[in-house]
């Protein structure tokens, strides 16, 4: 009797995961770049992690890597998106084919990307110019500094940053740079986007992206993107020896909430 009991039970289990498996959202990412990159190694944290809240939703979370050469031989229907690290013309090619998708930059600095206005290129990496100007607002009051400044640090510890550092550390075993931070944000973007909003549609991704998003990226404010396609975000100050110093906006230079002090503020400036 207990055998066949346990036989029932066991049959019973088995259905309840074939049909939860049958029930599963199916969500794709393409990547385009060198899958040896710190933006891919991200981009995996980002798709590992969406898969720990998927499995609770009912959601499974892939992604297909391609070189910049495979353009043509993509099918955009497959993805929700498609996040590129490779370089400007890429970009704007991936652009062009994937209209009706969200495009992530989470690479190139390019300013002439923003000013291009691209209607579906996010620019989650920071601009050439928001690096400048992070700069410029340091030396304001540190003008013998020798600094360098990027949208990441690994040594960050503030808003939830220093457990985001300790994941990436323990599954990798890499410091996350930006181009890393910038991969996990995009996947990480996208699939709050799916869980919350319930959107597993590309074109209606994009418009929430674009129109919706409120992003909490351990950054310490919500993040939304600009119509340049840019993400507002503050940026990280280095030392010479690698040493976080701080970050911008600068306090008593400009507000600290006032991102758009760093980098083009919008397509109509």
């Amino acid at each position: 009797m207990k055998t066949i009991l346990y036989t029932i039970i066991t049959f019973i289990f088995l259905g309840c995961v074939a049909a939860g498996a049958a029930d599963m959202t199916e969500i794709s990412f393409a990547f385009i770049g060198d899958a040896d990159g710190s933006a891919h190694t991200g981009v995996a944290q980002g798709i590992h992690e969406a898969n720990l809240q998927g499995q609770f939703l009912g959601q499974n979370y892939s992604l297909e890597e391609f070189s910049g050469d495979d353009l043509d031989a993509i099918d955009p229907g497959k993805f929700i998106a498609v996040i590129v690290a490779t370089n400007a013309g890429d970009l704007s090619r991936v652009g062009a084919r994937f209209k009706d998708h969200p495009v992530f930059n989470v690479s190139v600095h390019d300013d002439a990307l923003r000013e291009a206005c691209a209607p579906n290129l996010l620019h989650v990496i920071p601009s050439a110019r928001m690096l400048a100007d992070a700069e410029a607002q340091w030396l304001q009051k540190n003008p013998d500094a020798d600094i360098t400044v990027s949208g990441w640090h690994p040594q960050f510890m503030k808003f939830a940053a220093r457990d985001l550092n300790k994941r990436y550390k323990k599954r990798t075993s890499l410091a996350m740079d930006q181009y890393a931070w910038a991969g996990w944000a995009a996947v990480k973007m996208a699939s709050d986007s799916v869980a919350r909003q319930n959107i597993t549609e590309p074109d209606a991704m994009l418009e929430f992206l674009k129109t919706g998003l409120a992003f909490d990226g351990q950054k310490g404010l919500d993040m939304d993107f600009r119509d340049t396609g840019q993400l507002r975000q503050l940026v990280l100050i280095t030392g010479p020896d690698g040493e976080l110093l701080g970050e911008a906006p600068v306090r008593g230079v400009v507000a600290t909430d006032d991102v758009d002090s760093l980098g083009l503020a919008s397509c109509y400036n």
